[in-house]
């Protein structure tokens, strides 16, 4: 039908109406416009908040780590070259952010910061979500920061494989490899979750 033949051409349309939005407010805040920065803000904050707290799993950070990643845009708007959609710039700032805390804490506390199945944000997900959603969300925070990011940037911020690799600045068959690991780890953990006394969940930290 003649409507559903313009569906795709419409959202192809309202992708290129972001993206020139996008790329005139940086622009602007390479001028050091004020607005320009504030709108930004706006536009991308629930974006990144979900990004940041999936592959980091610190909620309490989350806030402090968008003031991170939005101050180099600030700083660094000009750096932005055109060669990519903004989303995956900013995307793969806010990665380099992250993985930066994540490395910090590791060495301040010697250990992996990854919450146990048993954390005070684990029993705010069992008050509020259904039984399905938090055995997802428990084997998605099994799963390490590089296998979350990919599996985040896939299927909520529907970016392809090629701009995954440029956030994550690595090639994209280390983008499908980590992908292929990450499905098939989590089809091997819900059934584990499920189980009324399963074992603790060790994870090959080594794999790709």
């Amino acid at each position: 039908m003649p409507g559903d033949s313009m569906q795709p051409l419409n959202g192809q349309l309202a992708e290129t109406v972001h993206e020139h939005r996008e790329r005139d407010l940086l622009e602007r805040i390479d001028a050091r416009d004020r607005e320009a920065m504030r709108e930004f803000y706006l536009l991308y904050y629930r974006r990144l908040a979900r990004f940041l707290r999936r592959i980091t799993c610190r909620d309490d950070l989350v806030d402090e780590l968008i003031n991170d990643t939005l101050f180099v845009v600030w700083e660094k708007a000009r750096d932005f070259r055109g060669d990519s959609r903004v989303s995956t710039w900013i995307m793969g700032i806010a990665y380099r952010q992250g993985l930066s805390l994540l490395r910090a804490e590791r060495r301040a506390h010697e250990r992996m910061v990854l919450p146990t199945t048993e954390g005070p944000h684990l029993q705010h997900s069992v008050a509020e979500q259904s039984e399905l959603a938090e055995l997802l969300e428990r084997a998605l925070e099994s799963l390490s920061p590089d296998h979350r990011a990919v599996l985040e940037l896939t299927y909520y911020l529907g970016h392809s494989c090629g701009e995954i690799a440029a956030i994550m600045q690595c090639p994209v068959n280390t983008v499908k490899t980590r992908m292929f690991h990450a499905r098939n780890k989590l089809r091997a953990l819900v059934p584990v979750l499920v189980a009324p006394r399963g074992g603790a969940l060790t994870m090959d930290a080594d794999q790709e």
